[in-house]
């Protein structure tokens, strides 16, 4: 009954946080009738209003049979019809297609839809304004043209469909398919302007007032669900907690819970509490139980601890498989406790980047990545280890580096991360893209010392980033050296070479095999993009800095500090795969071997 109470008490307590966002709808509303008063009363006659009929008048005067029937159509989608049967059909899509229901993706949606007519018809009881004084080509409704009810909706619907894409589903394409939802708004609007509904102020009032209304029920629905997750992220669904061992149904053919105890293999589940929900969890758990991990042990990430439990779990024995369900920086702690030790690793990849899972070919969806793996085998793979000043010994999967990468991590809002996914980077990027270059000095594997200057400074265990972008084509997680990068271009002209090239890795394709270097030394540097792009290749890697700068470690910001040192543990993390690394890649060239051995599962237990 305790675990029941809290359990509600949690539900309710979220409840309550998520209805005190409600009054906003009250302030959106007065909002959208104080700036209805604004563009009648007060700015009607004056500039720039003044100049808004011209452009109804010249789109009137210059009218096609094109532009009239792609007008009417966009119109139609944002027709009262159109909304609602579009918005019914995602709402029951939401509700009926996934394996459990989105009740809160779909209450999300459909409230964004309501709320905002709801809002654009008390607005136009207050505001009065005639539509442009142009031939209409649809019939006026008796709504005052303030604000555009078409263009309100549109974004209501469309836009909460792109923030459902970016926010709810993984894979480059959601880029693409949010961007496309985001273009019909606009689009509406145009349509409404040609077809003499609309002046321009009326539908940038629609486009405000809908995005205000994505906001405010953003807040209800997908915020307040997410401060939930993190209130109770120390216990499961059912009240049981976290760090402690959890019953799961048996299964035909599998171990089950006998006198008391429970039977069957180990596993400790990793669990990064944001990007890891409930629904998610609950999958995993079922997923671990259908292969024979009766016994789990679930323990959560936190600032302070970012591999939870973990260490302590491992320290006490018995462990047969370790679960990583979060991003790289979860992945990065894990590997970090039971590289040596011979524990298997397999990740449910659910963070911003998921970048050791994007080079190791495993699926997007973190569940079906999971199952898979489930299925595969042990293989071997290389770790890093970095240190510095400052910086104490710690193993990386992905990529550590110093610089404009560095500093973007560090300043990438979290809040942009948990909405917009990698393309918070790019936003934090953009503010970086003026810093000074670095002077710095590089010794690979204990040889001469190459003095450079550089924007961003990249050593990589693997190399491919999101979309598959190649930033270290020759990087393999079983190669047993490290890829380093020199990025450095100079001048508009250099971001433009830099650019070029790496998207062409992306037409082209993954890069040929590395080719074996001198024993004795590094692999010698390779240049491309007129310059700004410097490679090397070696299994230590010291870089010196003339001065402090940004550091990260497979996408956690770090101290600053003037020293890395990078060196790689081959074969060290035994990662449990549906195919050992690079199967569906090119082979490795002969002399440069993998250091993989795969050891069937159901061998190792």
């Amino acid at each position: 009954m305790t675990g029941n109470k809290g359990s509600m008490t949690t539900e309710n307590g979220g409840a309550a946080r998520r209805l005190r966002h409600v009054w906003l709808v009250a302030a959106q509303a007065t909002f959208m009738i104080l700036l209805g008063f604004f563009v009648t009363r007060v700015a009607d006659g004056h500039w720039p209003l003044t100049l808004e009929d011209r452009l109804p008048r010249a789109f009137a005067e210059h009218r096609s049979p094109l532009g009239n029937g792609l007008s009417a159509g966009l119109s139609l989608m944002a027709s009262t019809q159109g909304i609602v049967g579009v918005t019914l059909v995602c709402v029951a899509a939401l509700l009926v297609l996934p394996r459990a229901p989105r009740w809160t993706e779909a209450g999300f949606l459909g409230a964004s839809v309501a709320v905002q007519s709801a809002v654009f018809l008390l607005v136009t009881v207050f505001v009065e304004r005639p539509r442009p004084d142009v031939p209409q080509l649809d019939g006026a409704p008796p709504t005052s043209s303030f604000p555009s009810g078409h263009v309100g909706a549109s974004v209501a619907l469309y836009g909460g469909l792109a923030t459902l894409v970016l926010s709810r589903t993984r894979g480059p394409w959601r880029y693409l398919t949010a961007g496309v939802l985001l273009l019909v708004p606009p689009a509406v609007g145009l349509s409404r302007v040609y077809r003499g509904m609309h002046h321009p102020s009326d539908v940038m009032g629609g486009l405000l007032n809908g995005a205000a209304t994505l906001l405010v029920m953003g807040l209800v629905f997908l915020y307040g669900r997410d401060r939930d997750h993190d209130s109770a992220s120390d216990r499961t669904p059912s009240g049981v907690p976290r760090g402690g061992a959890e019953e799961v149904p048996a299964q035909p053919g599998r171990p089950a819970r006998t006198d008391g105890r429970l039977t069957g293999r180990r596993v400790v589940v990793v669990r990064h509490p944001h990007n890891c929900p409930d629904e998610l969890a609950a999958q995993v758990r079922t997923r671990l139980g259908r292969h024979g991990f009766t016994d789990q042990r679930w323990t959560s990430t936190t600032a302070e601890r970012p591999g939870g439990g973990l260490a302590e779990e491992c320290a006490a024995g018995g462990v047969d498989l370790v679960v990583a369900c979060g991003g790289d920086g979860t992945v990065r702690a894990c590997a970090d406790v039971v590289a040596g030790t011979g524990i298997p690793l397999a990740l449910a990849p659910c963070g911003t980047g998921n970048l050791l899972a994007r080079n190791l070919d495993l699926p997007a969806d973190p569940a079906t990545a999971l199952e898979e793996a489930l299925g595969g085998g042990d293989f071997g793979i290389d770790v890093g280890r970095v240190e510095g000043d400052g910086l104490p010994p710690t193993r990386f999967a992905v990529m550590t580096g110093a610089g404009f990468d560095a500093a973007m991590v560090r300043d990438a809002s979290p809040a942009l991360k948990a909405r917009l996914g990698w393309v918070a980077y790019t936003l934090s990027a953009a503010r970086h893209l003026r810093d000074p270059r670095m002077r710095l000095v590089i010794r690979l594997d204990g040889g001469r010392r190459i003095r450079r200057r550089a924007r961003m400074v990249v050593i990589g265990n693997v190399g491919t980033l999101q979309g598959g972008l190649e930033l270290l084509p020759r990087a393999r997680p079983d190669s047993g050296r490290l890829e380093i990068v020199l990025f450095d271009p100079r001048g508009a002209a250099g971001w433009l070479a830099a650019a070029t090239h790496l998207a062409a890795r992306v037409v082209r394709g993954p890069a040929p095999a590395p080719i074996p270097g001198d024993p004795d030394g590094p692999v010698g540097a390779d240049v491309v993009a007129g310059g700004s792009l410097e490679y090397f290749s070696a299994t230590r890697i010291e870089v010196r800095f003339a001065r402090a700068q940004a550091r990260e470690v497979d996408g956690d910001s770090m101290s600053e500090g003037a020293l890395l040192t990078a060196g790689i543990e081959p074969g060290a993390l035994r990662m449990r795969l549906p195919r050992a690394p690079g199967a569906t890649a090119l082979p490795h060239a002969p002399g440069h071997g993998s250091q993989t051995q795969h050891t069937p599962h159901t061998a190792h237990h």
